[in-house]
């Protein structure tokens, strides 16, 4: 029965506030709601404005459990903050395949990027009036080799009090084989780790979320999160409405309406109280 299982404490980040007015506003409906209680801002998005941090501020004001973490930027099709960042692509940060290829391959200039995340720091910091209660990545970034040292470097010089994104499963070996993509995530954050853990910087135990996004039973991806997750443990989601300025800038469309759907739902409550998981 739900009652003899353990009460667990997570937390539910919807990532990429400020990537479009739609996404912005399903994350705002849902913090009201209490269904979720953490959201990224990308500041480097084109609705991370004065009125996109005001409205925030005022949905996470209704519920205080909520935390704002920055979603730390550095892959097309969005612009670094810093002049002299390189390597650029039209003007643009890489896309996300050459991100990935030039970290493994040791082709970054790791000061930069500790300059870009900087940056985007202190933008935080300059729209919010305070640092940042958490640092994370689009698309992961922070977790690629050469990016994340001088990542780690820049949250404790810029935000020494948040905590960090690891994207790293606690489950069995032989559950993760399955997903290619997790597990490419559980590799590269074993490193990532080991990093923050030198630091002195804390982490989250464990991370769920990462999926095939052409799968639409939401509902059944969450159970799966919900089960691999121990307390304290991450979970992440993307939903939002769709709108020009979302298509315009990334493929994940109709599925982050899926997901609003399933989030604001009673089936959704109702998975939490069957699971003995707060959000609190």
């Amino acid at each position: 029965m739900s009652g003899d299982k353990p009460l667990r404490r997570i937390r539910l980040c919807a990532d990429d506030y400020g990537i479009s007015p739609g996404v912005n506003r399903a994350i705002r409906d849902l913090i009201e709601r209490e269904r979720i209680n953490a959201t990224s801002v990308m500041v480097v998005g084109p609705a991370a404005g004065r009125h996109d941090v005001e409205a925030l501020e005022a949905a996470v004001a209704r519920n205080p459990h909520c935390v704002i973490g920055l979603h730390a930027t550095l892959t097309a099709p969005f612009q670094p903050l810093t002049m002299h960042y390189r390597p650029r692509d039209g003007g643009l940060f890489p896309p996300l395949s050459k991100m990935l290829r030039a970290s493994l391959l040791c082709r970054f200039e790791p000061e930069m990027i500790l300059d870009e995340v900087t940056a985007q720091i202190a933008a935080f910091t300059e729209r919010f009036g305070r640092a940042p209660d958490y640092v994370d990545g689009h698309q992961h970034v922070q977790i690629f080799p050469q990016v994340r040292g001088a990542f780690l470097s820049a949250v404790g010089n810029a935000a020494p009090g948040a905590w960090v994104r690891q994207c790293g499963r606690r489950q069995p070996l032989a559950r993760r084989l399955g997903t290619p993509k997790a597990l490419l995530l559980d590799i590269l954050s074993a490193g990532f780790r080991r990093h923050a853990a030198r630091a002195g910087i804390r982490f989250n135990p464990a991370f769920a979320g990462a999926y095939d996004f052409t799968k639409s039973d939401f509902a059944a991806l969450m159970q799966t999160f919900l089960d691999g997750s121990p307390d304290g443990g991450l979970i992440m989601c993307h939903p939002g409405f769709v709108d020009d300025t979302l298509i315009a800038l990334d493929p994940l469309t109709d599925q982050r309406e899926r997901e609003y759907a399933f989030l604001s739902g009673d089936g959704f409550r109702d998975m939490l109280a069957a699971n003995r998981v707060t959000l609190g």
